[in-house]
């Protein structure tokens, strides 16, 4: 099968059987949000991820500065899902021949920011040359207790943080000309694109506690997002649409904000299953961060959203696909 006819997912499932082998040492391999290595004392995490010019961000569009931290959170993001805690970055940095000196150093400016705020370390990396900026992060965390994609049960619950769809949003507007500093609903929303925050705090407390029984982060949407945590678990779900968290700004730009909740990407929030034995657990949490519960796990493999009438029909996987 050539590549061009490969979703991300039937891609990523036949790279998982061809190297299905387990090394020594190795705890959890392809398929989740970070690979998780057994070491001395802890579990060690380790994820990469890619941001390719006119692929993933736009010059025009993505500030430097912005980018630079956007290029690190969206990895610390992999490892707020696994419930873990960062330790340290490898950068990989392919630069534009002839790009502004002040565009590298912004860069530079905003990936430190991320990395004291979140206290990482970059202790290495590589940069050279190409005919487009592309930026390759990679990082190794640390867990007590990890959390899979896989461990969630029907009748587990669903819940979110944060709100949803307003990434999706802050792009919309960024093509339409808006742009930080003109309209504080709209800054929220562009603040969301350009500046995601990975949910560290939280996904280091439901590890803690062992709180919930499967995790994801939301980069692709939370339909796409929802279809992989199942398809790891070898359940199905069910979206309750009217408990959808919605801000208010999105409310205010879009028609049908629930469709970019269902289907926008790069929120970055944490998609987690939690067992109604941990009911109480979650409960306490919910006084510390923001999280909803927007549905339940179930038997079989559909996966549904329900209206306000209790009428349910299948959840069409719309956000973003890689190699679609």
């Amino acid at each position: 099968m050539r590549l061009r006819s490969l979703r991300e997912r039937e891609l990523i499932s036949s790279i998982r059987g061809e190297f299905a082998a387990k090394a020594r040492g190795l705890v959890l391999g392809i398929g989740d949000d970070a690979a998780v290595v057994r070491g001395a004392a802890r579990l060690s995490l380790l994820t990469t991820d890619l941001l390719i010019e006119g692929v993933h961000f736009s010059a025009s569009l993505n500030p430097p500065r912005y980018l630079g931290r956007k290029s690190l959170n969206v990895n610390l993001s992999d490892i707020a899902a696994m419930g873990g805690r960062p330790k340290f970055a490898l950068l990989g940095l392919a630069l534009r021949k002839g790009i502004d000196e002040a565009w590298v150093r912004d860069f530079f400016k905003g990936l430190k920011s991320a990395a004291e705020e979140a206290g990482v370390s970059l202790i290495g990396g590589d940069i050279s040359a190409a005919s487009m900026v592309v930026v390759s992060m990679s990082i190794l965390g640390e867990a007590k207790v990890f959390i899979p994609r896989s461990g969630a049960r029907p009748g587990d619950m669903i819940f979110v943080s944060g709100t949803l769809g307003d990434a999706a949003a802050g792009l919309r507007l960024l093509r339409k000309g808006f742009r930080l500093g003109q309209d504080r609903s709209a800054d929220f929303l562009l603040r969301a694109f350009l500046d995601p925050l990975p949910q560290l705090a939280l996904g280091r407390a439901l590890s803690r506690l062992k709180a919930a029984s499967a995790m994801i982060d939301m980069s692709d949407g939370l339909s796409v997002d929802l279809l992989h945590l199942c398809e790891e678990s070898g359940t199905g779900a069910e979206i309750d649409r009217d408990r959808l968290p919605l801000s208010s700004a999105l409310c205010r730009f879009e028609k049908r904000p629930e469709l970019l909740a269902l289907h926008g990407g790069e929120d970055y929030q944490l998609l987690f299953t939690v067992s109604p034995d941990n009911a109480g657990k979650i409960a306490r949490l919910g006084r510390r961060f923001r999280i909803r519960q927007i549905g339940r796990m179930t038997r079989g493999k559909a996966v549904q959203v329900v209206d306000q009438s209790g009428r349910k029909r299948p959840l069409e996987a719309k956000g973003y696909e890689h190699l679609k």
